[in-house]
């Protein structure tokens, strides 16, 4: 889908983000009302982690890939993804949705987060509340 002006609130398109520094640049396709995640787990307190959590056709690494370094944890099934320069979290892999990413919305143009509901999300009780994302 390309961008183009005008588009409702519910029509998904590309959106650019990157980390601090601008080494690593994404793109990630959703609708300007898309929910966004606010979890409380250990790692996204500390990180102040916005979950837009999209399938992996609705992502782009433009660059900095090899800039990238990654950190897993507990299961091991996420795959945190931080710019080796700058330290910025920009996307991920969530255990949640291993098939998809999670890109934080902090991390895009704040027009664009400002009209996104945030929902929280129970990260510190995981797998109670992530049942509850399935039934949505």
């Amino acid at each position: 889908m390309e961008r183009a002006a005008g588009l409702s609130e519910s029509a998904p398109h590309w959106h650019a983000g990157a980390c601090h520094c601008g080494r690593v640049r994404i793109e990630v396709l959703a609708a300007r009302d898309h929910e966004l995640l606010q979890c409380n787990c250990s790692m996204c307190t500390r990180s102040s982690y916005l979950h837009l959590i999209v399938d992996a056709a609705a992502f782009r690494l433009l660059s900095g890939a090899d800039d990238l370094v990654e950190y897993s944890f507990g299961t091991g099934v996420a795959k945190h993804r931080f710019c080796r320069h700058c330290g910025v979290k920009s996307f991920y892999v969530p255990r949640s949705h291993p098939d998809g990413y999670s890109v934080n919305a902090r991390c895009l143009d704040p027009s664009v987060i400002a009209s996104m509901p945030i929902r929280p999300f129970d990260g510190r009780d995981w797998e109670m509340a992530r049942s509850r994302l399935d039934a949505r």
